[in-house]
């Protein structure tokens, strides 16, 4: 177990890394986790490069506990646990020092964004970070029957004609935004380069993990990143991701069909060129209007 060094900014430091890092990959449990999507992706990541914790936040200064509640467990030795919402640094040692990483994995907080934001910024800029790279997962009216939908954006314009060439659009979303959009503006403000990328999850599955986004988030990081990791297991997963929904899906003639409904809508979206789906606010009434009509057709009962 490794012994706790010094503390400054929120931050207790374990074993600090002996190589610097160039670029900082982050993500958020919480509202930008659909289907722990990104949170699973980190995950991955994490344990196929094999990368080493070194620090975590303290997490007292910046959560309301009776929003975001603490969880209790016994471990092996009947002892009860309290486990903290945990806001964990990694990083990982390439063969290329220019191309180490270092990873956050975190949970979206109630409290002080901007000083939570910094102090994750400060740790990274110590070790040499100049990138920031945040990937996140969204609910969407999109249908699972298709490639899973990526937006992304950047604070640097060599980076959003990369992200262009990938078939990575921006989204013309504008109203109520999570952490990562805090991380933007002190990004910009300390002078990094700044970029997210997003999966659209369809907002119709309560499933998690949601495997499917968790592959099409690694890959595009792989691809962008030129990042050694190999995406068969997680490829599997997905897979078998798919093929559950598809039974449930095909076993209710109402999901079927609004599944249809959205099928024909993106469609024509695409055809557009990329054209936007519906705002939040439509795709929010839309979908209670669509539970509505279950609770009537199960006679008052929703699932």
């Amino acid at each position: 177990m490794m012994g706790v060094g010094f503390r400054m900014d929120h931050l207790k430091t374990y074993d600090k890394p002996t190589t610097g890092a160039s670029c900082m990959i982050t993500a958020f449990r919480g509202w930008p986790d659909a289907g722990d999507g990104a949170s699973s992706a980190i995950k991955y990541l994490l344990r196929k490069l094999q990368a080493k914790q070194f620090a975590e936040l303290d997490p007292e200064e910046f959560y309301d506990f009776s929003q975001v509640r603490p969880r209790t467990s016994t471990n092996s030795q009947g002892i009860r646990t309290l486990k903290w919402p945990a806001n964990e640094l990694f990083h990982w040692a390439s063969d290329d020092p220019s191309n180490s990483l270092m990873f956050f994995l975190g949970t979206e907080p109630n409290l002080k964004w901007r000083t939570y934001s910094n102090a994750i910024l400060n740790t990274a800029e110590a070790s040499g970070v100049t990138k920031v790279l945040h990937i996140g997962s969204l609910l969407d009216a999109v249908p699972h029957t298709r490639e899973v939908r990526i937006t992304g954006s950047s604070n640097v314009g060599d980076i959003k004609e990369t992200l262009a060439g990938y078939k990575i659009t921006s989204s013309n979303y504008q109203g109520p935004t999570g952490i990562a959009s805090a991380m933007m503006e002190a990004c910009t403000a300390k002078g990094l380069s700044y970029t997210t990328l997003w999966a659209h999850t369809p907002h119709y599955l309560q499933a998690a993990p949601n495997f499917r986004i968790s592959h099409a988030l690694v890959s595009n990081l792989a691809r962008f990143l030129e990042l050694p990791v190999e995406l068969d297991e997680l490829w599997s997963a997905a897979t078998v991701f798919d093929l559950e929904v598809e039974k449930a899906v095909t076993k209710d003639s109402q999901i079927d069909a609004y599944v249809q409904k959205l099928e024909e809508r993106y469609d024509s979206a695409a055809m557009l060129d990329g054209g936007d789906m519906p705002q939040p606010d439509e795709m929010v009434k839309e979908l209670e209007e669509f539970l509505k009509g279950r609770q009537r057709g199960h006679g008052g009962d929703a699932t």
